[in-house]
């Protein structure tokens, strides 16, 4: 989905060409139960919830300006499978049913004890993370050492066309980590 077809803010979002990527590793199926934490703008809720017809997707974020543009954004999509959860990770994770698919945008520090509330939940969990800073990789990377959980890392580089006159010049994106683990052994579940 285009970037600009979303209800936009201040609020960070997961571009549609990472958002594409973190997706296609999330290897969701029809009834998939997605939490989407630090949901943001709520782009990759909206757009991984026409990928599962028969599951759910959980948005969960704690601004709310971000609360009120997931909502909008689910208002103009008619997102029906999404879930709009205020609150802060993990504890507004504690209550929601176990999920089958996770993904990371945010976590505000948490992220180790959002980790292992999911696992815990579900030891089969599919986990993407998203990271932009080296510091975040790091904690990531330590994290998946101490529970000896292998992982697929990919670096996203975005650049994108913006007209200078009459030539086009590239005009390059923060490279963004995408780091995808667990799952069903990649098959693909009804």
């Amino acid at each position: 989905m285009r970037d600009e077809w979303f209800i936009r803010g201040t609020v960070p979002m997961t571009k549609s060409e990472v958002r594409a990527v973190s997706i296609s590793k999330l290897e969701l199926s029809p009834g998939s139960v997605l939490y989407d934490v630090g949901a943001g703008t709520g782009s990759v809720s909206v757009e991984a919830s026409f990928m599962v017809p028969s599951g759910r997707v959980y948005a969960i974020e704690k601004k709310p300006e971000a609360i009120e543009l997931i909502q909008a954004n689910k208002e103009k999509f008619s997102a029906d499978r999404l879930i709009v959860v205020e609150g802060t990770a993990p504890e507004a994770l504690a209550q929601l049913e176990a999920p089958t698919h996770v993904f990371l945008g945010g976590t505000s520090g948490a992220m180790e004890e959002v980790l292992d509330l999911v696992l815990e939940k579900n030891p089969a969990v599919r986990v993407v993370i998203n990271v932009l800073a080296l510091e975040s990789i790091s904690e990531v990377l330590h994290w998946l050492k101490k529970h000896s959980i292998p992982a697929e890392i990919v670096q996203v580089q975005i650049s994108k066309g913006k007209a200078a006159g009459s030539y086009h010049l590239m005009m390059g994106q923060n490279p963004v980590y995408v780091i995808s683990f667990g799952g069903k052994g990649g098959k693909y579940l009804e």
